[in-house]
């Protein structure tokens, strides 16, 4: 089964995550099939704390694959902040 999960990469005391989509079975930091986006908890002021590439993730969700929990959330809070931004920009 595929998933689309959140891999940590960074530091001690400096996290950062980024989201894959990956095969369940593979270990946690192992091979991954792509790349879909980041996440960084601890981004401050301007910084990019999180960006998703939402058509990639709508398509391999449509061949499959489940999204972790903290991915699903995620995903929501970004999918509110486009429509907000949106929004605001009209």
């Amino acid at each position: 089964m595929v998933t689309i999960r959140l891999t940590r990469r960074g530091g001690k005391k400096d996290p950062f995550y980024h989201v894959v989509v990956a095969d369940s079975r593979s270990r946690q930091g192992g091979a991954t099939l792509e790349q879909v986006g980041f996440f960084d908890p601890i981004a401050r002021g301007k910084e990019t704390a999180l960006r998703l590439d939402v058509a990639k993730i709508d398509s391999w969700i449509s061949k499959g694959a489940k999204a972790s929990a903290r991915v699903q959330s995620l995903l929501l809070d970004y999918r509110k902040q486009l429509t907000a931004d949106a929004s605001a920009a009209a």
